[in-house]
């Protein structure tokens, strides 16, 4: 069985990125500021940046599965309940 990454929307691939970022953020897995490579967060208030050059860096390689997977699944949730946003709303 093969898997794939390969995205719906490759338009997205850049807010995805963003969205780990700061979810990253937010459990505490950055190194320095944050840095998600984007001028206008969501969180940047929060996070005590503006996602400018500040240094914030995950190092993917070197967190444990169970960190990544916190990511991910918050990845999934926040996606899951925009989505039902804007299905309720038609």
């Amino acid at each position: 069985m093969s898997r794939s990454n390969r995205k719906v929307v490759p338009e997205c691939a850049q807010a995805l990125n963003q969205m780990k970022y700061e979810i990253a953020a937010e459990l505490g897995l950055m190194t320095g500021g944050f840095n998600a490579g984007a001028s206008d967060t969501e969180f940047a208030g929060e996070l005590g940046g503006t996602g400018g050059s500040s240094g914030g860096q995950v190092n993917w390689s070197q967190l444990a599965t169970r960190d990544v997977g916190f990511v991910g699944g918050n990845m999934t949730r926040l996606l899951v309940q925009r989505a039902e946003q804007v299905l309720k709303g038609l």
